[in-house]
């Protein structure tokens, strides 16, 4: 099966070296593989960079000038980069993989997207951060988003998400099967979250999402970024002491327990007290719930689309108190938490 890799990138001739000297390190499976660049609106000289080396690449690299009338937009440049990949592969099934301009795949990085992708149609890779032990704040936060994930595959497990799991949903490190990006609807032209974004509309349609730190990107952990509310921005703000806030754990764990068992009543849906339960759970009738359910084509796709937003603990709090809060629920699961672990 063929596989390609499509990056977006503006105006990054100083970074592009290092993106290309990885891609060729890459150990690739026997698999036809091509690359396709976007240049979103640069002014720089990253095409004269691509032209000079493209004749001596070990693959085959495609590349595209964004017009200078369309706004800089990173879905839709990601979508763009896309966009050359499936019209390469024109109407086949293939696996498309995709990273950041500024960010360096591991050696297996194709070997091991081919693996996860026997597994699952979607799949978001570890992200690591050059210099990330001078980012402490930004390391102690991934760590917590890292535990939380974890924390819902104990209590809403999936039979394609990988042992050694992570949080990130970053356009830096993810591959897809193409027939799923197609019937997806693919990156939506946002001028950020486009990556969080597609994992959100593969599972409401009912693909098989699976974060996997086998795949690993090492990305820049620069200050000055493309995108206003990307990793830059982020750190800049952790530079200039912001007090992290996040979401209060107890209300994503009401939410995955409620998609664990809207999972489990989708074969049996058609039997009215399992509607009615359903319902009672969610706070919807049991017609709401059966008028769902006859538009999902699976469980997956029913279990994200059914639950809300969860009612309660909707506040924001600190990054400590979050994190106590994470341990007594890791508590609770103890036995379970740690066989995922082990």
């Amino acid at each position: 099966m063929p596989a390609i890799i499509c990056v977006p990138a503006r105006n990054e001739e100083d970074a592009l070296p290092t993106l290309i000297a990885a891609l060729c390190n890459l150990a690739v499976p026997p698999m036809e593989l091509d690359v396709c660049i976007y240049l979103d609106r640069c002014t720089d000289g990253s095409a004269a960079l691509l032209a000079d080396k493209a004749a001596k690449l070990p693959f085959r690299l495609m590349v595209e000038h964004g017009g200078a009338s369309v706004k800089a937009n990173a879905g839709a440049a990601r979508r763009a980069a896309f966009a050359m990949g499936l019209g390469m592969l024109g109407g086949r099934e293939g696996l498309i993989f995709t990273t950041d301009a500024d960010s360096a795949p591991e050696r297996d990085w194709i070997a091991a997207g081919q693996r996860a992708l026997a597994q699952a149609d979607v799949v978001a890779g570890r992200i690591m951060r050059v210099d990330a032990m001078r980012d402490t704040e930004q390391s102690r936060l991934e760590h917590y988003y890292d535990r939380l994930h974890r924390y819902r595959r104990v209590i809403d497990p999936v039979p394609w998400e990988a042992r050694d799991t992570h949080h990130f949903s970053g356009g830096a490190n993810m591959a897809v099967r193409a027939s799923a990006y197609r019937a997806s609807g693919g990156f939506q032209p946002l001028a950020s979250g486009e990556d969080a974004t597609l994992l959100d509309d593969a599972a409401r349609a009912g693909f098989r999402v699976r974060r996997d730190a086998a795949m690993v990107v090492e990305t820049s952990s620069r200050r000055i970024g493309r995108v206003a509310e990307g990793l830059a921005g982020t750190l800049r703000a952790l530079d200039a002491g912001r007090q992290v806030r996040v979401a209060n754990p107890r209300g994503a764990a009401w939410q995955w327990q409620a998609q664990a068992t809207a999972r489990r009543s989708f074969p049996a849906i058609d039997e009215a007290e399992v509607r009615v339960a359903l319902g009672d759970l969610l706070g919807l009738t049991a017609d709401h719930v059966l008028g769902v359910a006859r538009d999902c084509p699976n469980a997956e796709a029913f279990a994200m689309r059914i639950v809300p937003a969860p009612r309660c603990h909707g506040d924001t709090i600190m990054l400590a108190e979050a994190e106590d809060l994470l341990a007594a629920m890791e508590g609770a699961v103890e036995g379970e938490w740690r066989e995922i672990a082990a």
